[in-house]
């Protein structure tokens, strides 16, 4: 990392995530406007208390629940994603057995290039660090050699999503084409509405309760992405339950906005305000 934050300062882990997108974007791994979008998703995390709450835990363990009970199960990243959640994400991929695909709004071959080749770096990396707590290596395979076995996707796409124009839209069969179940952490409006209209299980993670994706997910995390990755990935290890198939998404995110309502009426109360 180029710069890094004091620990001492009390938005260390805020100021820490900035500079690794400082980084990824010095590396050409993220279009022009990603840090405009994840300056409003902290904006939108200040609102939450920047802290997982129980609606966002609730919700995590449900797509830890659709994740584990899916056919076809592939995780996208998109440049974002991929500057600060990689090493939790392949974990998860890897105790999924599912593949990871690179799927980018402002796709150039550049990019592309750059982030599968910090993929690459990552899978590597996570293959020679200790599994995580609770993980058993079988009689067949060791955790390094199920990390190394994780596909990433995203060089030669071979598929496209219906109903979406341009580079966007391309994707692999073997990926997002043929899944039932999908995790698209900060996804678009458009490409999850796509999602949605494939009739894919499709969870979302985003800070802001009223976007788009958020709204059409069909399970929404409100949270902070690298708390919901190391939350998911502690479910994942634990063991999910059953699929709740009850489960309210907009009454989800109506908790979660309530959430936020609180923790503003709770700052204009203060004696300080």
């Amino acid at each position: 990392m180029s710069h890094a934050a004091d620990p001492s300062h009390p938005r260390y882990a805020s100021l820490l995530k900035r500079a690794m997108l400082e980084d990824a974007a010095a590396k050409g791994m993220l279009a022009a406007s990603a840090l405009i979008a994840h300056g409003r998703g902290e904006a939108f995390d200040y609102l939450l208390g920047e802290m997982t709450t129980a609606t966002a835990l609730e919700a995590t363990t449900e797509a830890a629940a659709r994740l584990s009970a899916g056919g076809r199960v592939v995780i996208s990243i998109n440049g974002n994603v991929a500057a600060l959640a990689a090493d939790d994400l392949i974990r998860c991929s890897a105790l999924l057995d599912c593949p990871l695909e690179i799927n980018i709004f402002y796709r150039t071959p550049e990019r592309m290039s750059a982030l599968l080749e910090h993929m690459s770096e990552r899978q590597a990396v996570v293959a020679e660090t200790p599994p995580p707590h609770g993980w058993r290596d079988d009689d067949e395979q060791t955790w390094a050699e199920t990390v190394r076995g994780v596909r990433i996707l995203g060089a030669e796409p071979d598929a496209s999503i219906p109903g979406l124009e341009g580079p966007r839209a391309k994707c692999h069969r073997e990926g997002i084409l043929d899944s039932d179940v999908i995790l698209v952490p900060l996804e678009d409006g458009d490409r999850c509405e796509a999602l949605v209209a494939m009739g894919k299980d499709v969870l979302v993670v985003d800070l802001n309760p009223l976007s788009r994706s958020a709204k059409m997910g069909n399970v929404t995390i409100v949270d902070e992405l690298t708390r919901f990755c190391a939350n998911l990935l502690a479910t994942l290890i634990t063991g999910a339950p059953a699929v709740n198939r009850e489960w309210d998404n907009l009454a989800n995110l109506q908790s979660s906005l309530d959430e936020i309502c609180r923790n503003i009426s709770r700052a204009d109360s203060s004696p300080e305000s």
